[in-house]
């Protein structure tokens, strides 16, 4: 997983994992961040599963459990 801050507040901030790297953002950004990657481990464990076993659609329900929605795609002229 990347996560990618686009707020600062004038500090540089980098946090990686086994399956994760978050860089940028202010303190609360990076701390949401932080926090959601964490969860997305924690469910995935209690699944029994790792990252890259799951499909795309059950990662996309792990994250919306979350509260973390997909955003349409647009479509490009």
């Amino acid at each position: 997983m990347l996560g990618v801050g686009l707020d600062t507040d004038g500090h540089k901030r980098l946090t990686s994992g086994p399956n994760f790297a978050l860089v940028g953002g202010s303190e609360e950004t990076h701390d949401v961040m932080t926090e959601k990657v964490l969860k997305i481990n924690e469910k995935l464990a209690a699944k029994g599963k790792k990252l890259e076993e799951v499909s795309p659609k059950e990662f996309d329900d792990i994250a919306g459990e979350l509260g973390m929605h997909k955003l349409p795609r647009t479509k490009t002229p």
